[in-house]
Formats: structure tokens, sequence, C-alpha cells
């Protein structure tokens, strides 16, 4: 029998990297609160996320961001219906924070729990939009180190049309930021320097442009700027003409859009479908939303984008997700449980 009612509420927990989520969803209403914490700050020291603080962190602040959570929705424990958290992909120790509190606690209150892929939470959050997109859509992840085309024709539906075969966008973001000595997070600090830059200043190469698929490679727009910054940096290895780092991180930019761009629009021209969904921590890149929406546009097409809060990990993503889950499978409260830090998003299959 399916798990919810109309008024059912899914507890989220999304703990699978650097950020711990937590929210409340309920079925037939949508969000009812969502907390988010980062731990930027901590990993920034360390130019990267430390797999071992992250995990410690998680476990600090997992419980009081619950709290946080149902006293701002107004929910009691005994009311909540299932508890959904992510089991994969992600960091092995950060997924068995989520993962073990997330069981413990269902256990406590005999309410089914759900193990939910990371990239579908990214890749069903624009659905928490209004207005939201309806299957079937093509589905462009661009999340961490996921790069993907997906078709989707309904929840758990997935089809691959393409993915990075080396480095994603987001990971090609962050190393050319890294490069430039920009702080982590990499792509919203190239962003913003790149909001600085001058067109044509420099030519990258947009990798696997036009090799008539729809799969990735971001490794060799990589070395290209590692060779261009060598070329303009002094003998402390820095680039100290603020212009010249803001025309690089222009022209890097300018790369990684012009490739998702022309592959995402191009899987909407194969696969005939007018509706274009973007998901992951890349969709928040404005420049890229810019050229799909004039693209989609010119195609008679949509472009759907999830709240800009959304676009990084979140909790409200994965309630959600477990909410759509949740009413389509059955009860699950044996409460064993394993995590899964490589989890290919295909291998999801549910049980009618």
């Amino acid at each position: 029998m399916p798990l919810t009612t109309p008024s059912s509420i899914t507890l989220g927990i999304e703990s699978s990297c650097d950020e711990t989520g937590i929210a409340l969803y309920q079925t037939g209403r949508g969000l009812l609160a969502n907390a988010l914490y980062t731990q930027v700050a901590m990993h920034n020291e360390y130019g990267g996320v430390v797999p071992e603080l992250a995990s410690r962190d998680h476990v600090r602040r997992v419980i009081p961001l619950v709290r946080q959570v149902m006293s701002k929705a107004g929910v009691s424990l005994d009311q909540i219906d299932a508890i959904a958290y992510t089991q994969g992909p992600g960091l092995g120790g950060a997924l068995l924070v989520g993962a073990s509190v997330a069981n413990a606690l269902a256990y406590a209150l005999d309410i089914p729990t759900i193990g939910i892929h990371h990239l579908e939470g990214h890749l069903l959050s624009p659905l928490l939009s209004d207005p939201a997109p309806e299957f079937p859509f093509v589905a462009l992840l661009v999340s961490g180190g996921h790069t993907q085309l997906m078709r989707v024709d309904g929840v758990g539906k997935y089809t691959l049309l393409g993915e990075t075969v080396d480095d994603a966008a987001g990971e090609a973001f962050d190393k050319s930021a890294k490069l430039l000595g920009l702080n982590y997070p990499g792509g919203p600090a190239l962003a913003k320097l790149a909001a600085k830059g001058r067109p044509g200043i420099y030519n990258l190469p947009r990798p696997m442009l036009h090799s008539g698929d729809l799969d990735f490679s971001f490794s060799g727009l990589k070395t290209a700027v590692l060779t261009l910054v060598k070329q303009h940096s002094n003998d402390k290895q820095e680039i100290a003409d603020e212009q010249t780092r803001a025309d690089i991180a222009y022209a890097v930019q300018e790369a990684i859009v012009d490739v998702l761009a022309y592959k995402a629009l191009t899987a909407l021209e194969q696969t005939g479908l007018d509706q274009l969904v973007v998901a992951g921590g890349v969709g928040a890149n404005l420049q890229l939303r810019v050229r799909l929406t004039e693209g989609t546009r010119k195609r008679d097409g949509k472009v759907f984008y999830p709240a800009l809060e959304f676009c990084t990990d979140n909790g409200a993503m994965i309630a959600f997700a477990g909410a759509l889950r949740l009413s389509r499978q059955h009860d699950n409260r044996n409460y064993r449980f394993n995590v899964k830090p490589r989890w290919d998003l295909q291998e999801i299959v549910l049980q009618d």
C-alpha cells in the first residue's frame, strides 16, 4: 500500500558533502520549512572539502537543525509520517551521519524511511517551483562532480543521454578558480570575477562541442587554463594584474557555458521535447541561465530552474523526492541501512 496520504509529512535529511540540510514537506500543501548549514568557511581554510571534518560537523548540526525546522513549521514528532535521507552518492562518512540519524529517529517513531539518490533530489527540485515542469522533460544535471543530460519521463524513469567522460563542469569551475587564486567554493567566486572581465581577450577550448554526441569533457579546458595562468604569472606564481585575472575568468565561464548550453539545446532537438530542467549548483550561474533561457525561447520551448536557494545541496529536495517516492512504494520499517558513496542514477528502480 502507498505510504502517504494527501496530508502526509516527510522529513528530509541531506548530508552528502559539506552542507547539512533539513526540511519538512507536506503532500498537498508543499514545503513547510527548511534550514541549511554550510561548512564553506571551515573548508575554505583547506582549499576544499576535508571529509573527516565534514562528517564531524554534520554530527554537530543535524539534530539542532531538525529541531529548528520542526519549530518553524509548528510540527511535532508524532506528526511526521516518514523520513527521507540522502543515501548516496557523496562522502561515505557524511552520508552515514544522515542515514543513521534518519533510521534511528524513524525506529523510535515507528515510521518508514527511504534512501534518496542525491542527484534525483536535484533532478526533481525544479518541481518545487511555480510554475513547474511536467513530465517528460530533458534535465541538465550540473552538480559537483556530475554533469549529465537525462530524459525524464517520470519519477524513477530516467534515460541517460550524455555525461562527462572526465572532469565535470563544477570541477572545471572550481579547479580554474583555484588556479586564479580564488577561495573555495570556486564556482561562485569565478563567476563574480568574470563579471569584471572583457570578452574576446582570451579564447579557451570548448572540448567535445562538436563531438556528434551529448557527452562532455572539461579536463582539456582545465589544462588550457593552467597553461594560460602560467603565462601570466610572476615569480610567486601569481597573476598580479586584477584585470588579467578577470579576463581569464570570463573566458573560462564562456567556454563552460558554451558547451553546456549547446549540448542541452541539442538534447531538446534530438528528443523532440520542449521542456528543459536545469538542476545542481552550476545551475545557479547567471550567465548559463541567460544563455539557456534565450536558447529555449528561440525554439519555442521553456526552461525551468530551482529557486537559487535550492540549487546547492539542501534538505527540501530530499524531503520532496522522498514524498514522491513514498507515495509509490511499500512500507520500509526494517531500519537496516547502508550508504552508497558511488551510485549510478540509472540504478534506481521503483518497487511498485
